[in-house]
């Protein structure tokens, strides 16, 4: 465990109960299924990700989720804890929570609440909106730091902070190690150049399961911080693993049509379900007992409980929840 940044990070989504409370002991299970080779060597969990409902936890709900993943993972896979309050302040409380909780790291999502900071942030002009709130939790906590550097959308990069920003945001933090890409894929292009232009390593960070084939194809796939781990774990770590041993057929043929390439696209295709779907694929794999989310996330669908039942089965993935009933 001794390169944090070259991992692969799996953003766990995290089950409630019919109560709407955090369902610790089916947390605990999903844990322990991540904590099998072959992922244990070469993984590592992401507790409190915006795949787990961050944004909708209080800050006892975040303490306990990290509790529960840093004593289930017991030293045999990293743990970061995610980060997130609507202030500044806040959110040092929340990282050194954390801390306390004995994570391994921190994995940290921008501010957020009003216009100037969901909808309408000039990340390349003004940094400083989260490079500051980062210093004062860097300056708490020193702790290995993961980024989720999500901003207002622009057409070159996509979702994600400006190239430039970026940059100097890792030239101030030295306890950045990985960067997640949530950007289009040119801006991904533009990002993977400007993190290998540093002066130290920064882990590139692939996020969507659906680009992975072209991060191999590149050779930049450093690490992963992802929610596709919850749903297509084994046939995506054997599609890497046939990349790594140059084994391009049999990577194609997990990836090909049909396979893990189909079950990515959908998931991917409609960001405003992405998490949602997400944990309908863990259900329906048996992963947790349910699929519930914490309103204001939405419910699922019976088209897409029935799509993603046919795409998990045509990529070999096992479905054993009864897709006619929502979890």
């Amino acid at each position: 465990m001794a390169d944090l940044g070259r991992r692969y990070y799996a953003a766990m989504v995290l089950p409630f109960d019919q109560n709407g409370k955090v369902d610790e002991a089916a947390y605990r299970g999903l844990i322990q299924y991540f904590l099998q080779e072959p992922f244990r060597s070469v993984g590592g969990l992401i507790a409190n990700p915006e795949a787990g409902e961050v944004y909708y936890l209080t800050r006892e709900e975040k303490r306990r989720v990290a509790e529960i993943a840093v004593s289930e993972a017991g030293g045999k896979m990293p743990v970061f804890g995610g980060v997130f309050d609507l202030t500044t302040q806040g959110s040092v409380e929340c990282a050194l929570d954390a801390k306390r909780a004995g994570v391994d790291g921190l994995f940290l999502l921008p501010p957020a609440g009003c216009i100037d900071l969901v909808a309408m942030w000039n990340a390349e002009r003004y940094p400083e909106y989260w490079l500051d709130q980062i210093l004062a939790i860097d300056a708490a906590s020193d702790l290995p730091i993961i980024t989720h550097p999500v901003a207002a959308p622009t057409p070159q990069w996509g979702l994600g902070v400006p190239g430039e920003a970026a940059r100097l945001i890792c030239q101030r933090v030295p306890n950045i190690i990985g960067w997640k890409m949530i950007y289009n894929y040119d801006g991904q292009r533009k990002m993977w150049r400007i993190l290998r232009s540093l002066d130290r390593h920064v882990s590139i960070m692939a996020a969507g399961g659906g680009l992975f084939h072209e991060f191999l194809a590149h050779d930049v796939l450093d690490g992963t911080v992802s929610g596709s781990w919850n749903y297509g774990l084994e046939p995506m770590v054997e599609h890497i693993d046939a990349w790594r041993a140059n084994d391009i057929a049999k990577a194609r043929r997990i990836w090909g049509p049909g396979g893990l390439w189909s079950l990515h696209e959908y998931i991917y295709s409609d960001y405003s379900r992405l998490h949602l779907r997400y944990k309908i694929a863990a259900w329906l794999r048996g992963l947790i007992p349910s699929c519930r989310t914490r309103p204001p996330m939405p419910e699922p669908k019976p088209e897409e409980i029935i799509t993603l039942t046919r795409l998990l089965e045509a990529a070999q993935i096992p479905v054993v929840a009864r897709a006619s009933k929502v979890g």
